[in-house]
């Protein structure tokens, strides 16, 4: 089979690590042909700004960086490449502004991801960005690259490949996780995908999934093995989710995997001391019924109260009272599966990487995204990092075709 003479950088993936690989390869001057296994691209990108799309956030670095733990130092050379301020002032030239709200977060003042990915899926049009719906990679042939396609198999020969297939949450979006058993099979080291910032199941009563499943407790501060996060814990019918439980949702999901269990403590009222919490608590409550004083003096929600209730009786005394209102003991027993995941931990091993992202097992093929071995919890961490990799492995793969073109190849 003839080669083009100038073959075409093929990524495989057109979620947002994808789209920015191709982007910045395009405007490198690269011909680029992206692939997607479904009919439409960015699906999981549309559903994660369902609520407010959350691009990136502005705390100092060295905050940053330490989101993303052991992996920190991997990530910085990314960022490095695209910074949350790069990510902010690419929004802004697709005539998307921004804005960092109470928390830090930086959102599009649009707050949805639906006018942010038209205007993207404009300009990669404009850059002649070939995008192929319903083209799913199934493996090489040789040094091709198979797909599957509604008009039968068909095989491409590319200059340079970006894998940006996506971890293994919410596969009906998309994301399924196949593609391990294909690297694998090439000698690519895959530590197994398993789920990040899900939720964790906790034996409730039925009178608290009854009354309070989808109740917001907040602010509160959830603490596990000595870290602790302030915000909001959301109640459900299996147990706790919200943004301060997936802050800690890495640890808590290997002590389960090596335990069995893991054990959370949960101040109810963070905003108040236990001495000045017991002073309120000890004024006369008169006609009202303990629920009623725990609402109007110690200021805890029907929510917060049941929760309370839930691990045992309320103490007598004041002092017990607020002791116990700063540190009721949650037992976990499990983590939601991937399909409720909101993120997938694991993933081609970083070690099997070059620093330009490309597989060291299969020269001229690079990784970007959720595919690698790294998490963060939400709150933009996630989504700052897979535009990142996007760039870095697009540049690399520019790097790669300079050397390794159709003129390089021996006679």
């Amino acid at each position: 089979m003839t080669v083009p003479a100038d073959p075409a950088v093929h990524v495989i993936g057109a979620g947002p690590a994808g789209l920015m690989a191709a982007e910045t390869l395009a405007t490198a001057g690269a011909r680029v042909v992206v692939h997607d296994r479904m009919p439409s691209v960015g699906r999981k990108f549309l559903m994660a700004g369902r609520g407010g799309l959350n691009l990136t956030h502005s705390e100092d670095q060295a905050a940053f960086l330490a989101r993303y733990g052991d992996t920190g130092p991997a990530v910085a050379a990314w960022l490095d490449a695209f910074s949350p301020d790069d990510l902010i002032a690419w929004a802004h030239g697709l005539d998307q502004p921004t804005f960092v709200g109470s928390s830090g977060r930086v959102f599009p003042r649009a707050m949805k991801a639906s006018p942010l990915l038209r205007a993207w899926l404009g300009r990669l049009a404009g850059l002649g960005v070939e995008i192929r719906a319903r083209s799913r990679w199934i493996g090489w042939r040789g040094q091709a690259l198979v797909f599957d396609t509604p008009d039968g198999e068909r095989t491409e020969h590319p200059s340079a490949t970006i894998l940006a297939l996506g971890g293994a949450s919410w596969p009906r979006l998309g994301s399924d996780g196949a593609w391990a058993s294909l690297l694998e099979s090439e000698g690519v080291d895959v530590a197994p995908l398993v789920p990040a910032n899900a939720g964790f199941d906790v034996a409730w009563s039925d009178v608290l999934t009854d009354r309070f499943a989808g109740a917001a407790l907040k602010p509160v501060t959830l603490t596990f093995d000595g870290q602790s996060v302030r915000g909001e814990v959301l109640l459900t019918r299996y147990g706790i989710e919200g943004g301060t439980v997936y802050a800690l949702s890495a640890g808590l999901r290997d002590a389960i995997a090596a335990e069995g269990a893991a054990t959370v403590t949960l101040d109810l009222r963070p905003d108040l001391s236990e001495a000045t919490l017991a002073e309120r608590l000890a004024r006369p409550r008169g006609k009202d019924s303990m629920t009623n004083h725990l609402r109007k003096a110690g200021g805890l929600s029907p929510a917060a109260i049941a929760v309370l209730r839930e691990i045992g009786d309320v103490p007598a005394g004041f002092e017990k009272l607020a002791r116990r209102i700063k540190a009721v003991r949650l037992k976990l027993t499990g983590i939601q599966g991937l399909d409720r995941a909101i993120s997938t931990a694991g993933g081609v091993l970083l070690e099997g990487l070059d620093p330009s992202l490309m597989l060291t097992a299969r020269p001229g093929v690079f990784v970007a995204g959720e595919m690698l071995d790294w998490e963060a919890p939400t709150g933009g961490y996630l989504l700052q990092a897979s535009l990142a990799s996007g760039v870095v492995a697009a540049r690399g793969a520019m790097q790669w075709r300079a050397g390794h073109g159709p003129d390089k190849r021996p006679e």
